[in-house]
C-alpha cells in the first residue's frame, strides 16, 4: 500500500458521538481561522489537523506532515521507524521499534538491542529519542549518542539516511550538545513554535536555544539528519 492516504482525516477512537461532534466542530473551527501552511526546508507543508494528540495544539501539527512527505519520497524503499508515532496518522507498511508502546507489528525492544537481518534505507523517528536514557532509570543521558551510533553503525545502509525530529528544552543533554557545538546529526533544521496559534516558522539553534518544552508541547524542534 502506497502512502497516499489522506492524514487529515479524524479517527473516531472510543469517544462518545457528542464528544466526537463537538470536537470535531472545534478542529474545523481552528483549521478556518488560522494559517493553512508553514514552510520547512524551501518547501511549504500543510499544518496537520487531527484528533489524536490534538495536533493544532502541538508540534505534531508540523512534524507529521514533514515526515509523511519524507515516507513518499522513499516508499519503495526498506524502512524503519524508532518509536511507534506514524501510525497514529497514517496506515504504515514499513517496520518499527517502540520499547514501550504495544501495538501489532511492533517490536518491543531497546533501540540500543536492535539487531536488523537486513540494514535499512531510511530510519525515522519522532520526538522519540529524546527519551532514550533520560527517562530511564538509572538516567543515562549518553545513551542518546549511543542509540544514534548504534542506528547509524549497525541499521542503516550505505548510502541511506536517518531523519529523526527532537523537542528543544526537554533532554537538558541533547541541549547541551547543541549549545557546544556536538551535535551527532550531519545537518539540522529548526523550527519555532512563534504563537499560542501554534504558526511554526524556520530557525537557527540561536533562535531556539531559549526555548523551553512546556506542558505537552515543545516550543522549537530539531530536525536531524546523517546521511550513510
Amino acid at each position: 500500500m502506497p502512502y497516499t492516504y489522506d492524514y487529515t482525516s479524524v479517527a473516531s477512537g472510543n469517544d462518545s458521538a457528542s464528544a466526537r461532534y463537538w470536537r470535531f466542530a472545534k478542529m474545523t473551527l481552528t483549521r478556518w481561522t488560522r494559517a493553512k501552511t508553514f514552510v520547512f526546508d524551501g518547501q511549504s507543508y500543510p499544518y496537520l489537523y487531527h484528533f489524536c494528540n490534538k495536533t493544532w495544539k502541538n508540534e505534531r501539527g508540523v512534524e507529521i506532515p514533514i515526515f509523511r512527505e519524507i515516507l513518499l519520497r522513499h516508499q519503495t524503499e526498506r524502512i524503519l521507524e524508532l518509536g511507534n508515532v506514524l501510525a497514529h496518522y497514517v496506515p504504515i507498511h514499513h517496520d518499527v521499534v517502540d520499547k514501550y508502546e504495544v501495538a501489532p507489528g511492533v517490536i518491543n525492544q531497546d533501540v540500543i538491542e536492535f539487531a536488523p537481518v537486513e540494514r535499512y534505507d531510511l530510519i525515522l523517528s519522532i520526538s522519540t529519542l529524546e527519551h532514550v536514557g533520560w527517562d530511564e532509570e538509572p538516567r543515562e543521558p549518553a545513551k542518546l549518542l549511543r542509540a544514534i551510533e548504534h542506528l547509524r553503525d549497525r541499521c542503516l545502509a550505505p548510502g541511506g539516511q536517518i531523519v529523526v525530529s527532537l523537542p528543544v528544552g526537554y533532554n537538558k543533554f541533547f541541549d547541551g550538545l547543541l549549545r557546544d557545538g556536538k551535535s551527532p546529526f550531519t545537518t539540522q533544521h529548526f523550527l519555532k513554535r512563534i504563537s499560542k496559534r501554534n504558526y511554526w516558522v524556520e530557525s537557527d539553534w540561536n533562535g531556539c536555544k531559549d526555548a523551553t518544552y512546556g506542558r505537552f508541547v515543545a516550543h522549537a524542534i530539531c530536525i536531524g539528519i546523517i546521511r550513510g
